[in-house]
């Protein structure tokens, strides 16, 4: 096992049932930024919050979070881990 598997509790970086957790608006973002190569990288899960949910452009140089209204934060406070 990986640290950064360790730091995850064995959970996968997106679960298998990643769209259950996300809004409506969130799933019809999620496809329309896919047309411009988009992906998403992973969604954390912090207990009693919703989950946050991080997207990377095609030249994985770029992230942003899929706020819950659909809307892509380019500019998130976040800490990525190695």
């Amino acid at each position: 096992m990986t640290l950064l598997q360790e730091q995850r509790d064995g959970r996968p970086a997106i679960p298998e049932n990643a769209l259950d957790l996300l809004t409506d608006m969130q799933k019809a973002a999620l496809r329309r930024i896919e047309n411009f190569g988009w992906t998403l990288k992973f969604i954390r899960q912090p207990s009693f919050e919703p989950p946050l949910v991080v997207v990377e452009n095609s030249t994985g140089v770029n992230i942003g979070v899929l706020e819950e209204d659909g809307g892509v934060n380019l500019s998130p406070r976040i800490i990525l881990r190695d």
